[in-house]
């Protein structure tokens, strides 16, 4: 086309612009999944002005509103367009964050950090020999490991904070996947003067009418024990509940009542002699234990591996397939 020919530009035309970088799709996914600039900023290792401003680059790109911030909110929210646009980059981030892995991968490197939520009653007791293996074995690896309960685990992975979570009695949907971890043996715990101390074994109809200390009532293993008295006829009084397995062995401890509790983690105890621990009488109660992960999702090599890890049967012997197969 000649230089006459050549059309000219509308005034009220949108002036052309590269796409977004991936740091800017960075910054608008943290924002999306903390619902803060403040919380965006710090994550991101930027000023909150940095991040408002590529908020800003991304609107007048995409001719659209992406955020909604205050008007009596806390935080912001995605618009119409920036959901759209959240699930987009979220999925463009990934792919970016697998290949930047795989090239890594092609020098036979596994590294990078793994992001790990797990119950209290998982992490301190049934993970700790597993975990130190894979440090032994992956050096390079860092594992980042917090501590939560169940539903805000499931958040998070959900929102892509973590990578993995290991969680009882754990459920697995569209999003989610779950792979068997332990299947940890329930038992009856009380103080070694408590009159059941006798007993090598405990009758369901003894526990009725007793007072117990319990998980909290949104806490799978407490829906779950709650079912099986149930399911026995039985009725005790709930003396007191709490959010985690420490808690509860030292108010056990202290007189207040009995609890059903993973006979893991009351080993110590058992040793030391200050809990009793017995077994239900009629049949071996087990709590199902399990990681989570984002299901279809391009795992990186040190995910499989810590996978890997975590599912050996025989720790003695080199790193078997796993659950995704890969060595």
């Amino acid at each position: 086309m000649s230089r006459a020919e050549t059309p000219e530009r509308r005034p009220d035309a949108p002036t052309p612009s590269a796409p977004p970088d991936l740091v800017a799709l960075q910054v608008f996914c943290r924002i999306v999944e903390t619902g803060s600039f403040s919380e965006a900023a710090a994550a991101c290792y930027l000023s909150q002005s940095a991040v408002s401003q590529r908020v800003r680059a991304l609107e007048r790109h995409y001719g659209r509103v992406l955020l909604e911030r205050g008007r009596g909110r806390s935080g912001a929210e995605p618009t119409e367009a920036g959901q759209a646009l959240y699930e987009g980059a979220r999925a463009i981030l990934e792919h970016a964050e697998a290949l930047e892995t795989r090239l890594r991968e092609l020098e036979g490197e596994v590294a990078g950090t793994i992001r790990v939520a797990t119950v209290y009653s998982v992490g301190l007791h049934s993970l700790p020999p597993h975990l130190s293996r894979f440090i032994a074995h992956y050096p390079q690896v860092n594992v980042h490991l917090e501590y939560a309960r169940t539903n805000r685990i499931v958040e998070m992975l959900r929102a892509r904070r973590i990578d993995l979570g290991i969680i009882a009695y754990p459920e697995a949907d569209r999003e989610i996947e779950v792979v068997p971890f332990a299947r940890e043996r329930m038992v009856c715990v009380f103080p070694p003067n408590h009159p059941l101390a006798a007993l090598e074994e405990i009758p369901w109809e003894s526990l009725r009418g007793e007072a117990f200390v319990a998980f909290d009532r949104d806490i799978p293993t407490r829906r779950a024990t709650d079912a099986l008295l149930a399911a026995h006829g039985i009725s005790v009084r709930i003396a007191s509940e709490f959010d985690n397995i420490e808690t509860i062995k030292r108010v056990v401890e202290n007189g207040a009542g009995l609890a059903l509790v993973p006979e893991i983690t009351v080993r110590r105890e058992v040793r030391d002699g200050t809990l009793i621990a017995r077994p239900l009488a009629g049949e071996i109660i087990e709590r199902p234990t399990g990681l989570i992960l984002r299901h279809g999702r391009i795992h990186p090599r040190a995910v499989e591996r810590f996978v890997q890890v975590l599912t050996s049967v025989d720790s003695s012997s080199d790193l078997p397939v796993g659950a995704f197969g890969r060595q």
